[in-house]
């Protein structure tokens, strides 16, 4: 990592405070407080520097959409999406129910965020409703990977096969048929990779 002048490292000690209390990041407006400015222009232009020095990672859109980089197997924390509404991006504000203290660098790839399962679809492949899956954001996937793809309005967890195409979204569980998709007149878009699984007891 570069060198940081001291205002950009007044921030980053602020961003692993944040995530030691709270297990989540600051918001810019709560960096702007903590730091006695009413500009929050100023911070992005110094959040934006620590990401160039390889001391943080930004997520666009997200609320509060900072990762430290440094010691990643331990530190940071990873988003947790719920319901996802029709038609707007998967990590979304509002889709973000909390923040779970858990080192992306814990799963290969690395997990972009947490998506909440819905439902027994994939019971056979041990994902159970309710758990949390983790999940690396990528459109590279490869047949036979579990993936989370987005269907007209709806987010599902399902093993990828494509042939020709014809993707085919594959169930773990005899109860549930496959959604066969012809890409050619439907639409459907791949949101990540399932790269881990979480169940809180």
């Amino acid at each position: 990592m570069q060198a940081l002048t001291p205002r950009q490292a007044q921030i980053l000690d602020l961003i692993r405070e944040a995530l030691a209390l709270r297990g989540a990041p600051p918001t810019v407006a709560e960096l702007a407080a903590a730091l006695g400015v009413k500009s929050a222009h100023g911070v992005r232009g110094h959040l934006q520097a620590l990401a160039r020095k390889g001391a943080i990672e930004l997520i666009p859109g997200v609320s509060r959409g900072i990762r430290l980089l440094e010691d990643e197997e331990d530190a940071g924390s990873l988003p947790i999406v719920g319901r996802v509404a029709a038609g707007s991006p998967i990590l979304a504000e509002q889709h973000i129910e909390a923040y779970r203290p858990l080192g992306p660098g814990q799963f290969r790839p690395k997990a972009h965020y947490l998506l909440r399962v819905r439902g027994m679809s994939m019971r056979d492949a041990g994902i159970l409703d309710g758990d949390l899956v983790a999940v690396h954001r990528t459109v590279d996937v490869r047949n036979g990977q579990i993936v989370v793809a987005r269907l007209d309005d709806e987010v599902t967890v399902k093993y990828w096969r494509m042939s020709g195409s014809r993707a085919l979204l594959e169930p773990a569980n005899p109860d549930f048929s496959p959604i066969e998709v012809d890409l050619a007149r439907e639409s459907l878009c791949i949101e990540g990779r399932v790269v881990g699984v979480i169940r809180d007891v």
